[in-house]
């Protein structure tokens, strides 16, 4: 026999889920949950998840289906003759960067669905970049799982890599920086 909630927030994260599951218990909406989850995750599944990647959502309101695609825009200067004579495009470096449309994602979802005070999301995300969160087993594995590919791309083994190396399982990560960039996001609006 199947057992059924009312309110559920999935993720492969329990603490994003927790964050999602916050929102709901202070009255906001599923909109709510799944930014405040999908902005954890950005902090707690850091090789996963970033303010620097793209989002996708489809909403339905009760009466109609919403769409929504923030993939990041190509750079201006990436026209086909930019690329002509490639085998095949870069799978790391600057050349693989789009703008991102993450964070426009979050902003247009609250606008259009939000109850919550949006900085209200974000609270559970500066919290474990403040303070830090224990590592899961599975993020842990992930984590060290992309350092040989990502460990010289600039800027990843100062953020991702304390002490030289990959947190372990268990292990309090804090990220301070991207608290402070989250609390300028969530000042935007």
């Amino acid at each position: 026999k199947p057992l059924l909630a009312q309110n559920v927030v999935a993720t492969s994260q329990p603490l994003a889920a927790q964050a999602g599951l916050q929102m709901l218990a202070a009255g906001g909406n599923a909109v709510d949950a799944i930014l405040a989850t999908a902005i954890t995750l950005s902090l707690v599944e850091p090789v996963s998840n970033g303010i620097g990647s793209d989002a996708y959502a489809l909403v339905w309101d009760g009466r109609k289906l919403h769409g929504l695609n923030a993939s990041g825009r190509s750079p201006a200067a990436w026209t086909a003759d930019y690329f002509r004579g490639k085998a095949a495009m870069p799978a790391r470096g600057w050349d693989t960067v789009t703008v991102p449309g993450c964070v426009s994602a979050w902003v247009e979802m609250h606008g259009k669905f939000g109850k919550l005070p949006f900085r209200n999301l974000f609270e559970q995300a500066i919290r474990y970049g403040r303070e830090g969160f224990l590592v899961s087993p599975t993020i842990a594995r992930q984590w060290q799982g992309q350092v040989d590919k990502l460990k010289d791309q600039p800027g990843f083994a100062q953020a991702f890599l304390p002490g030289g190396r990959a947190p372990r399982a268990g292990e309090r990560f804090v990220f301070k920086k991207h608290a402070l960039a989250l609390e300028k996001i969530a000042a935007t609006k």
